[in-house]
């Protein structure tokens, strides 16, 4: 073998044994610190009254479920908002139906209307918190796919008002409805990305489970920098990195996810994530890719040079053949925590995730090679579905774009619709608008929202 080469592949096979290694221990690190954190949780006491704002959008898994959690809340001064497209969505029947099956938790739906000039769920959120009374203290905000722990908003809100702390978020683990390759690819692909949250490591705020002061929301100018977006998180994650302001993980916030996914659909789900972290992130998204890149092309490379070299007999098929068994020690040392993180955080359904956790355990090349190609597909393009919903964006991040089905008779556009940018054709319609410059919806119009 040629004396560069051979020092090429030295220099990258140790940097790719180094980023390993560094994984593991913050995988390790994250465990630790959720173990030490679940087991001497400590709450202050009612801190001050918080708006949960909930965006809904059709019917996930186990949505009733899930709404219901935010019912039982173990906070006693909290309104929960939840926000709808229109009357006709499908989780609206089941909001109203907990509603009134829990009249002593202060509760209300809140109709947006359909989105023109960002993504649904921002025009939800913006909706939601246009008008907050001048005693709200807090706000937070859930997916309607995120199952709570009863402590989840008193844990949440309960580290805010520490000095130079601008957010608080939980995150989700994924739990598989039914055992597949698909849905045990996202699970895994899930939990890699979940043990980067930590007591010490960089955090940015996932939009299921997160909580900010109500002056912070405010001073960070967050419900107008929605506008026009797609992202809500990663814009909220993009202002508070600018403000100098951390966001803390909070573990007893880890919410359960119910997840059924076919191949394609993960394909789309994941790359979706990754093409808006391109647009939202793109540093840390950059970042991401360099890593992934320089970990599989290690272990391919090595992997088929240990295969030729051993087919052709070569006295050089050990040195590949042990970078290949280093690396995928330490894959397996990482899957063994996760599997003991999914015990800590999911006592209650180590049954369902057995498959699971074992697959997570001994597939890590196969995990990492395909989250590798989801960030491949991500570095093209810049359309995304999302809910249904098809958007096109602009740098920055900007809406250009909104792509959508023909609307039924009784769903017909609103009569404040932008119609002199709106192009028909068949089958669907696209609003199509300029960018950069935006044009934020006015008071009055945000105040034409129906509350039913």
């Amino acid at each position: 073998m040629q004396s560069w080469l051979l020092a090429a592949y030295l220099t990258a096979s140790a940097l790719a044994i180094t980023e390993a290694a560094l994984v593991a221990l913050q995988t390790w690190e994250h465990h630790r610190f959720a173990r030490s954190r679940l087991r001497h949780l400590r709450y202050s006491g009612q801190m001050g009254r918080v708006v949960v704002v909930v965006p809904c959008k059709g019917s996930d898994i186990g949505l009733e479920k899930n709404l219901r959690s935010l019912f039982r809340q173990d906070y006693l001064d909290y309104e929960l908002r939840f926000v709808v497209e229109s009357s006709q969505d499908l989780a609206y029947p089941v909001i109203r139906r907990l509603m009134a099956q829990y009249p002593e938790v202060r509760s209300r739906v809140l109709i947006a209307g359909r989105a023109h000039r960002s993504g649904q769920k921002v025009h939800n959120l913006r909706a939601a918190t246009a008008d907050l009374d001048e005693d709200v203290r807090y706000l937070a905000f859930a997916d309607s796919d995120a199952r709570l722990r009863r402590q989840w908003l008193r844990a949440l809100v309960s580290r805010l008002d520490r000095p130079g702390v601008g957010a608080a978020t939980g995150y989700r683990w994924y739990v598989p409805v039914r055992s597949s390759l698909a849905n045990h690819l996202v699970y895994s692909l899930n939990s890699n990305i979940a043990v980067f949250l930590g007591s010490r490591s960089p955090t940015v705020v996932w939009g299921g489970s997160w909580a900010i002061r109500r002056d912070s929301f405010e001073a960070l100018g967050l419900r107008e920098a929605w506008t026009g977006t797609l992202s809500d998180d990663l814009v909220a994650s993009r202002l508070l990195q600018q403000a100098g302001l951390r966001v803390l993980f909070e573990p007893a916030c880890m919410v359960a996810s119910p997840i059924n996914m076919k191949l394609g659909e993960l394909f789309w789900f994941v790359r979706r994530q990754y093409l808006m972290a391109r647009f939202y992130l793109p540093t840390w998204w950059a970042l991401v890719v360099l890593a992934i890149t320089l970990s599989n092309l290690v272990f391919l490379a090595s992997l088929g040079a240990a295969a030729w070299w051993a087919a052709q007999g070569s006295p050089w098929a050990w040195l590949p053949g042990s970078v290949c068994l280093v690396l995928y020690g330490v894959s397996v040392l990482g899957g063994l925590f996760r599997e003991d993180l999914a015990r800590t955080y999911l006592p209650r359904l180590q049954g369902t995730l057995r498959r699971a956790r074992h697959f997570e355990i001994w597939t890590g090349p196969l995990v990492t090679l395909v989250n590798w190609i989801e960030l491949v597909g991500s570095m093209l393009g810049r359309e995304i579905t999302w809910r249904g919903i098809g958007y096109r964006l602009a740098p920055g991040g900007r809406v250009e774009a909104i792509l959508r089905r023909q609307a039924a008779p009784h769903q017909a556009l609103p009569a404040d619709a932008e119609t002199a940018d709106t192009k028909e054709v068949e089958g669907p319609i696209i609003y199509r608008f300029p960018v950069p410059e935006e044009t934020s919806l006015s008071d009055s119009e945000e105040q034409r929202r129906r509350i039913a």
